[in-house]
């Protein structure tokens, strides 16, 4: 990772020197350094500001393409691909693997700095010291489970990297195990030091809560991926039990969690936040902008109504919602118009769809797509419970019915779940977790987890297992030497 590291010691090594020339030919008069830098406890609050917008950084498109484009949600749209047809059709190689894991270990660097400088630094008291850790190491260990889901095995570095020292930066991959090891080490410190039980003030930012549905999401995999059985689904569960259901409620409105002027609302437990004026206009969108429309015509002023104001460059029609995901959402289901919306021309001929989810905020009659990304949300965690318990053999009809109830409102007596067997209970569960996350960078990990890639993915079938991981790609291992490309993608 020789460029990531050259760019984090150019952030964190800060020169100051004169303009003119002479001043270039003499050693630097000022030179600051993290160990320098790192004093008071409003270094520590920019240190996780920091964090936070690397974090955006990942979440922009790749957590995205990582978690749901390999999946069967996405097909192509009015515009074309521009090669984003390589996820869902599944045909990354190692020359173009998608997205690459330097993001995600710089926001990692990132908690490694604080968890390294915050321990020795005086704060105005010893619950805002330990809450700043706790979001440290939430944060590294929510990397690391991005990571090892992705690739597997891993590199692991646990402390900053500081200075050029190829003996401590190229380093070869530790096994799958040793990485979960670690994640759940640095979720039981975070659990350990977080104060109180509640969210963020803005929910942009770690929790107890919010490491608790991390912490289940995490048990549910080793459960289930890892066969660690019983033991890890009744620590899931004990985890949700533990998130407090007094300050997070399922909103009345679906759309109304995305909404750009209900950010941080009742239902989220944990989102990264986009917001106007944070970048330049028209740069930093996020993924939902290759799901709207720019350009249209030959359509009705009702369809034109219900778009709304059209996108802006760079936004494009280039992937929407497949037909065969479509079809799943019944019309009596809010998810449905609160998910995508479909265009057809004045001759009722099918266009496109775009995905009104994320659809973003108008400002100055310009659309920029600036949705939070939510990582972690209450209907999800109802979900988590529900499959925790079904894996325990517990009946989880409680937490399905209370997401279709919202879902149907006055027609939910039609939808009203009744416990089955596991398989039974897992097949709804799963397919709950489609119509209610649709979009939200969750399906590929899901299909993983439920052993149900294979039958569901048409462009997976008839492949093998070692594909389910991404390549590694000739770029990260030209950079890692050390590094070994996964099995089925030589």
């Amino acid at each position: 990772m020789k460029k990531l590291n050259y760019v984090i010691n150019i952030l964190l090594v800060l020169v100051v020197v004169s303009s003119c020339k002479k001043a270039l030919e003499v050693d630097p008069i000022s030179t600051i350094t993290s160990a320098s830098f790192f004093k008071t406890q409003d270094d520590i609050t920019g240190a996780l500001r920091g964090m936070y917008y690397n974090l955006r950084l990942s979440a922009t498109s790749d957590m995205f393409f990582l978690g749901e484009g390999r999946s069967e949600v996405l097909t192509s749209a009015a515009a074309g691909t521009t090669g984003l047809d390589k996820y869902y059709k599944n045909t990354l190689t190692v020359s173009n693997p998608g997205p690459n894991w330097m993001s995600f270990y710089t926001t990692i660097n990132s908690a490694n700095l604080i968890l390294k400088y915050a321990p020795n630094i005086t704060f105005t008291s010893e619950a805002a010291k330990n809450n700043a850790l706790a979001e440290a190491y939430t944060m590294r260990a929510f990397n690391y489970f991005v990571l090892v889901r992705s690739w597997g095995g891993v590199p692991i570095r646990t402390e900053p990297t500081e200075s050029y020292d190829p003996a401590t930066i190229q380093i070869a991959r530790s096994s799958v195990a040793d990485v979960f090891k670690l994640i759940k080490s640095d979720l039981d410190k975070a659990l350990s030091l977080y104060a109180g039980n509640t969210p963020s003030a803005s929910r942009s930012s770690w929790s107890k809560p919010a490491a608790n549905a991390l912490k289940a999401d995490v048990y549910l995999w080793t459960g289930k991926v890892l066969n660690g059985g019983t033991a890890d689904f009744t620590t899931a569960l004990n985890a949700l039990n533990d998130i407090s259901s007094s300050d997070f409620t399922l909103l009345p409105s679906y759309s109304d969690i995305f909404s750009y002027t209900n950010k941080g609302n009742k239902e989220v437990l944990m989102s990264v936040r986009f917001q106007l004026l944070d970048v330049p206009a028209n740069t930093g969108f996020n993924y939902w902008m290759n799901m709207a429309v720019r350009v249209i015509s030959n359509v009705s002023p009702t369809t034109l109504a219900a778009i709304g104001t059209l996108a802006s460059s760079p936004a494009e029609n280039i992937m929407q919602i497949a037909p065969a995901v479509r079809s799943q959402f019944t019309t009596d289901d809010q998810r449905r118009n609160g998910t995508f919306y479909e265009i057809y021309d004045n001759s009722n001929n099918y266009v496109t769809s775009i995905t009104t989810k994320g659809n973003g905020v108008v400002s100055s009659g310009v659309r920029s797509f600036y949705t939070d990304v939510m990582i972690y949300r209450y209907a999800e965690v109802l979900l988590l419970k529900a499959e925790a318990k079904n894996a325990l053999g517990q009946d989880p009809s409680a937490e399905i019915n209370q997401v279709r109830q919202r879902a149907y409102g006055s027609n939910y007596s039609s939808h009203v779940f009744v416990n089955g067997t596991q398989a039974q209970n897992d097949a709804a569960i799963l397919k709950e977790r489609l119509l209610e996350l649709a979009t939200e960078g969750k399906r590929w990990w899901d299909l993983i987890r439920f052993g149900q890639v294979f039958n569901l993915v048409p462009s997976m079938q008839g492949k093998s297992a070692d594909l389910l991981l991404f390549p590694i790609g000739v770029t990260i291992r030209s950079l890692e030497p050390l590094v070994t490309e996964n099995p089925g993608w030589q």
